[in-house]
């Protein structure tokens, strides 16, 4: 059986089809940014609803305006074609980087949007926002109740690019959005940024103490950073894997970070033209430690892999909601203009043999609303690692 496909940069595209697994909606670059609500796949905006990328060596995440289908009646329903500069886009995602202004948001149960992070050094936190605040307009836009997609694409701008002015309306953090005043404005200019797709801290919930691993998405490093951070764990404190609003990325390093939880084994099967393959873990993870992972509706694609990879596995409770659904294979064309063409070829499968296509992945324990607390609960309830 061969292994898995090997990916070759834009510049050797022209030689002929490079097969990549597209694991990433047309929202992936926002996938650092937040998570979406549990019914965020009843309210995604068209973009999202758009076919989704491929990638050049492992599959990569698209930009928010990437795809576009040949026509309205389009058979292939994740196919599309990307200009030259959207492409490039796509390259430096692979990297980390971004164009930005350095603030996550999540949406919160009322539909509020409240800034999760600020990149240090970065145009928001020179500007004085901090974590806590709640953003509620983008250039005069309203963005209480719509999908954290729709904001993140609102904050990176498109093509408008590094420079551009984007004009921003917050509440600082604990104050009401019905006081007067409480609404200020500031204009940021967007800069070339590098995201931190892994993101770990220390938690105590009265006697049960563990380590939440935040994976924002899979990009170069992704991998070997959740190893760190699991060998960085106490020797016998459990981990909270969050995936939720992780759109995807490099399946190299999904499989990587299967790989810190696994002692080798089956992760995924995929199919290219009726072809069967496998992906499978390394050796030596760590099999121990008490895993729950956290999922939504903003999980999807390589997050899907992974959280299905250790759901069959036996290897963690998923606590959440329905993840999105997406386990298509596609496969690029460069096209004579310099822009690239995606073609569905197969689609991947859990290890027990489940496709998430539309359906998705149903948590162990299913939570509505912030489901962070029952998690840790949940944790605590497996008991300590040894």
């Amino acid at each position: 059986m061969p292994g898995p496909p090997m990916f070759v940069p834009r510049r050797r595209l022209r030689r002929g089809a490079v097969l990549t697994l597209v694991f990433a909606a047309a929202l992936a670059t926002g996938a650092a940014t937040g998570s979406w609500g549990a019914d965020a796949r009843q309210g995604l905006p068209s973009t999202a609803r758009a076919p989704l990328a491929a990638g050049t060596e492992d599959g990569k995440a698209p930009g928010p305006s990437a795809a576009r289908p040949r026509g309205p009646a389009a058979p292939d329903r994740w196919g599309g074609v990307y200009s030259a500069r959207e492409y490039q886009g796509f390259e430096r995602s692979l990297r980390g980087e971004y164009v930005g202004v350095g603030l996550s948001v999540r949406r919160l149960g009322d539909g509020a949007m409240e800034v999760e992070g600020v990149e240090q050094g970065g145009p928001a936190a020179r500007a004085g926002i901090t974590p806590g605040d709640r953003l509620r307009t983008v250039d005069g836009v309203e963005v209480t109740g719509r999908p954290v997609t729709d904001v993140v694409a609102r904050l990176r701008g498109g093509p408008s690019g590094t420079g551009s002015p984007v004009r921003l309306g917050l509440d600082r953090a604990g104050r009401s959005a019905a006081g007067e005043g409480a609404v200020r404005e500031r204009t940021l200019r967007r800069e070339r940024l590098r995201t931190r797709s892994v993101v770990s801290d220390r938690f105590r919930d009265g006697a049960a103490a563990g380590t939440r691993i935040k994976v924002a998405s899979f990009t170069r490093g992704t991998g070997r950073a959740v190893r760190e951070a699991v060998r960085a764990a106490g020797p016998r404190e459990g981990v909270l894997l969050d995936l939720r609003g992780n759109a995807g990325g490099l399946v190299t390093e999904a499989v990587t970070t299967a790989s810190a939880f696994l002692d080798g084994g089956l992760v995924a099967t995929y199919d290219v033209h009726g072809r069967q393959r496998a992906l499978s873990a390394r050796p030596g993870g760590d099999t121990r430690r008490p895993l729950v992972v956290l999922v939504d509706g903003g999980t999807m694609s390589a997050g899907e892999l992974l959280a299905g990879a250790l759901q069959d596995r036996g290897r963690a409770v998923l606590v959440g909601s329905r993840t999105f659904g997406k386990d298509s294979v596609q496969m690029p064309r460069a096209l004579p203009d310099g822009s690239v063409a995606e073609q569905t070829v197969g689609h991947w499968r859990t290890p027990a043999g489940r496709t998430v296509e539309d359906g998705g992945l149903t948590p162990d324990l299913v939570v509505h609303g912030d489901p962070e607390p029952r998690a840790r609960a949940v944790l605590g309830g497996l008991g300590p690692g040894s």
